[in-house]
């Protein structure tokens, strides 16, 4: 994954984490120029997302069912390999649970990629470009998610603080009052509030802390996220070209349809990114080490 635009927050953060160190003091920025910093930011991080489909990568989720107490009621690791296929990002699970994979489950997912591979084999002409032309009006529709953070809220910058050896500009995000959405998706903008740590070489956000502030609705009320659900997303520099995830910690407070309340915390790990070439060889799941 790239941190998904689709899933509503990958350029946001909260300015309420708690034990973060206090940012060292910096020369003011005006907020039409951390505004301006936070546009650049965006764009650079939509760069970031056509990059990340040249590499392969490795992702450990980790998603935890607490009761009302907070305690963890169960808990399910699944690891998969992640990698590009005929244009789509395509997942393969290769361990659940830090274990490898039985012969049975294995044979599953070789047999799903198979069928992918042979699909987009006999794609015709016709439904490739209605595909291709889909994906892309999608990634658009992101693009002009990300392009309202920007205009979604007033900015301050709290000072600078050093992040893996490097300088971060560290800006709070507060919801701008009297704001009107322009995409329907960007409504749920000022249900949140957001710290952004942003390197000062090269404008790419290293790390989000986000904050949901008031109920989030979804689905014509079927699903609602509560006040105090939170995200951390932090990046990390690949080859010298690029930035991608490196960790992600969610914890939700939901309630679906009538459902009782639950919580969960999902935790996400990403590792071994390697550049995709066009003679890389997909081997069998049985080749491929679980994490230790």
């Amino acid at each position: 994954m790239r941190i998904k635009p689709t899933l509503a927050l990958p350029a946001l953060a909260s300015s309420f984490a708690l034990g973060q160190n206090t940012p060292s003091p910096a020369p003011s920025l005006t907020e039409d120029q951390i505004r301006e910093l936070i546009r650049q930011t965006a764009e650079k991080d939509m760069e970031n997302d056509k990059r990340q489909r040249d590499y392969t990568y490795i992702q450990r989720d980790e998603e935890s069912k607490l009761d009302g107490k907070g305690q963890v009621k169960s808990t399910e690791i699944k690891t998969s390999e992640i990698m590009e296929l005929y244009g789509e990002q395509v997942e393969r699970l290769i361990a659940k649970d830090d274990k490898p994979l039985s012969d049975k489950d294995a044979k599953k997912e070789e047999e799903k990629i198979q069928k992918l591979i042979d699909k987009r084999k006999n794609e015709s002409p016709e439904d490739r470009k209605k595909r291709e032309e889909k994906e892309e009006k999608e990634r658009e529709q992101s693009r002009q998610f990300v392009r309202e953070v920007a205009d979604a809220y007033n900015f301050k910058l709290a000072g600078i603080e050093s992040l893996a050896g490097r300088d971060t500009y560290v800006i709070d995000g507060e919801p701008r009052p009297g704001y009107q959405a322009h995409l329907k998706e960007a409504k749920i903008l000022p249900k949140f509030r957001f710290r952004a740590w942003i390197d000062k070489d090269e404008l790419q956000w290293k790390k989000l802390d986000i904050q949901c502030i008031d109920t989030v609705s979804f689905g014509l009320f079927l699903a609602r996220i509560h006040k105090g659900s939170r995200i951390l997303i932090e990046q990390t520099r690949v080859n010298d070209e690029v930035w991608l995830p490196q960790h992600v910690a969610v914890k939700v407070d939901v309630r679906v349809a009538l459902l009782k309340d639950f919580n969960i915390e999902d935790d996400l790990t990403f590792r071994d990114y390697k550049k995709f070439r066009t003679d890389t060889k997909i081997v069998p799941i049985g080749e491929v080490q679980p994490p230790h």
